[in-house]
């Protein structure tokens, strides 16, 4: 894994952040479209970096299992460092209001969106992959 994909995957992730944050804030009657993130989200977000080489051997499978690997991977990744972070009372994110939440640090409800958020990743980083 080379450094520039992991600083490539954190500012993508950044990104996308504000741009769903932003989104959501109309659901608060924010139509200035206010979004918000933490520094903390860029290593998170560049972890996604790791998304290249398991490629290399998921890349047979169909696009759904692809995608539910993606997702399963995404969870897991944001369960641990979401545990590790709540433990040094510095998450930026809490999902506890959620009805779908676990121990406050995942969305179950946001299966579709990282679902899809993988397979963006993927096409981002293999897009150069002459042995699909």
């Amino acid at each position: 894994m080379k450094k520039h994909t992991f600083l490539l995957c954190g500012t993508i992730g950044w990104c996308i952040e504000i741009i769903f944050t932003g989104f959501c804030s109309m659901l608060h009657h924010d139509f200035c479209l206010t979004s918000k993130t933490s520094l903390l989200m860029f290593p998170i977000y560049g972890m996604a970096s790791f998304i290249k080489p398991i490629y290399t051997y998921i890349k047979t499978w169909n696009i759904l299992a692809r995608g539910i690997f993606y997702t399963i991977g995404i969870f897991f990744v944001e369960y641990v460092t979401g545990r590790l972070l709540t433990h040094l009372k510095i998450c930026p994110w809490n999902y506890s209001h959620s009805k779908y939440n676990i121990h406050g640090v995942i969305r179950l409800d946001f299966s579709p969106f990282w679902f899809f958020t993988g397979l963006l990743y993927e096409k981002i980083l293999c897009r150069n992959d002459n042995t699909k």
